[in-house]
């Protein structure tokens, strides 16, 4: 029997550089106990699938112990499990196991709100005196006894929620059941780096970081002012939101966030630990990227939402999206994600035939930056359908039924097609299973030659294979028609990267130089007599040379 990695955070504090990152959404992952919902020991059990696809590590969806109003996102207790997930000692086993296969643990941080049955809120509430009556955003009405302001919550309506105890209004950027966190608080601070001290000395490897531009708020509590209907786009809230119809100037974006997130690198820094940091923002988001990992004293990557946009990205998009980034976080990392448990899953959202997801996938692997896989990706799940009775996220019963919400992405993975609930659970699931996804489970998947499930393994073996990928630079990023090229660079060594990204056979032009054909695992196509690269639809190319 093979040894067990060593996995030291601290002899390499770079592994998150180009790290692949599987997102597992633990209540639709695998239920272990039959009471329909997923949990951290099924999460245990099914490591050896993740360790299979060649992940660097696992990000988790939060398990904390929470009412569940927003399914985990609003924590009544930092650190806890929900005994729906399991306990502390399931956790530990997660940690052990996924180290034993090499695989680093991330777990999602949601720092900027928390529930309002956290005792922290509860006391808050209590009086205009207690010691953490100043823990969260409150504020008199306005005169008229409106509102203090025109935030809005991106679950819909105002941003502010009256408190008959206090005869005030506090903050929710999101549910009413979500109050703000009052950062300019220093003692939530500290609290919120004793949290992460905690996991940290638990054994996690890093965090992802819940709305991380959300943490603060203009003190003076200025209107934010109106945004121009041109200016207006559904990457942030659905377009039937009126969230988008603000610029978020003053409610989200304080220029003060960075000096939290510096104190919280600190906090890390002796671990080795690394954040990914999630910029919900549709304006000035790649700009926030760049400002929050600048350096080697802030977050090391944050993802924006540019490919989580409803419209498929063409090769145009794709390097206008590198090129305004390399401008405005030249010193910044992205991680990159084509889907997560907040939107629709990519391969319905683009409409994408078998070789197009095919496609897109191996540009993700070749994307300069560190890359998100979410659950039932690697298998080609679509969205899921739910009837208006079978939803259970908020946000979509708010706004059905323009918005359907986020339960067709969140719906449970599928293992066995032979099986009850494609083996995700004995009981019925809190999630309705798909008929669907049936014929796309693991284990269907996994004797078929020519699955999806096949190419993901493959794509991210050819990632891991070429430290350029993960590491490297970009340049000479451009496009011809439908097919976006690059150079990806590290030591010396050099990869061009040609992919057609439709279904329309094209013709290249090959860079000057001795360069040798790769990638033919990938269906990569081989350069003609003449010079020309002839790729046909959805097809890529690779070929590698050494100065």
């Amino acid at each position: 029997m093979s040894e067990a990695p060593i996995l030291s955070n601290v002899a390499d504090k770079d592994w998150w550089r180009g790290a692949v990152i599987y997102q597992i959404y633990p209540r639709s992952y695998q239920d272990s106990n039959g009471d329909g919902v997923g949990d951290l020991c099924g999460i245990v059990e099914r490591l050896p699938h993740i360790a299979s696809m060649g992940v660097d590590a696992i990000w988790i969806s939060p398990f904390f112990t929470s009412p569940m109003r927003d399914f985990g996102y609003d924590v009544s207790d930092y650190c806890d499990v929900d005994p729906m997930f399991g306990s502390l000692a399931d956790f530990d086993a997660v940690v052990e196991t996924a180290h034993s296969h090499g695989i680093r643990v991330m777990i999602d941080l949601v720092l900027s709100h928390t529930s309002d049955q956290h005792p922290w809120f509860k006391e808050s509430r209590s009086s205009r005196d207690n010691d953490k009556s100043d823990w969260y955003v409150w504020s008199e009405p306005a005169p008229d006894g409106t509102p203090p302001n025109n935030w809005l919550s991106i679950f819909g309506g105002s941003g502010w929620q009256w408190d008959a105890r206090r005869e005030q209004y506090y903050m929710h950027n999101f549910l009413v059941s979500q109050p703000d966190l009052n950062f300019h608080n220093p003692d939530v601070q500290n609290a919120l780096l004793d949290v992460a001290k905690f996991w940290l000395n638990r054994g996690v490897d890093g965090f992802r970081l819940d709305t991380i531009n959300f943490y603060m708020h203009d003190e003076q509590l200025r209107d934010n002012p109106p945004l121009p209907k041109e200016e207006r786009n559904a990457d942030t809230a659905p377009a039937v939101n009126p969230y988008n119809h603000q610029r978020h100037l003053y409610d989200k974006n304080h220029p003060d966030n960075v000096k939290f997130l510096e104190r919280l690198r600190a906090v890390m820094e002796p671990f080795g630990a690394a954040a990914v940091g999630e910029v919900g923002d549709s304006q000035r988001g790649l700009e926030i990227l760049g400002e929050y990992t600048s350096g080697d004293n802030r977050m090391q990557m944050c993802y924006a939402f540019e490919f989580l946009a409803p419209e498929r990205p063409s090769a145009t998009r794709i390097v206008e999206v590198l090129n305004n980034l390399d401008a405005a976080a030249p010193e910044g990392w992205a991680c990159w994600a084509f889907s997560n448990h907040d939107v629709v899953r990519h391969i319905t959202r683009w409409d994408l035939s078998p070789s197009g997801i095919r496609a897109y996938t191996t540009l993700l692997a070749t994307l300069r930056g560190s890359i998100c896989i979410y659950q039932g990706e690697e298998l080609g799940l679509p969205e899921a359908e739910i009837a208006f009775e079978d939803l259970q996220d908020p946000y979509g019963i708010e706004f059905w039924p323009e918005f359907k919400g986020r339960d067709g992405c969140r719906t449970p993975m599928v293992w066995d097609s032979t099986h009850q609930n494609g083996a995700f659970s004995d009981a019925k699931p809190w999630l309705p299973v798909p008929s669907e996804h049936y014929h796309l489970a693991v284990e269907a998947e996994e004797t078929d030659p020519a699955a999806l499930l096949h190419h993901y393994r493959r794509a991210l073996r050819f990632r891991q294979d070429h430290p350029m990928l993960k590491r490297g630079t970009h340049s000479s990023l451009g496009t011809a028609g439908d097919v976006i090229h690059f150079m990806r660079s590290l030591d010396g060594e050099h990869m061009f990267v040609a992919i057609n990204l439709s279904d329309t056979p094209s013709d290249l032009d090959l860079p000057a130089g001795d360069w040798e054909l790769i990638g033919q695992e990938l269906g990569g196509a081989h350069a003609s007599a003449d010079g020309k690269l002839h790729l046909g639809p959805w097809q890529p190319y690779f070929a590698i040379k050494r100065d």
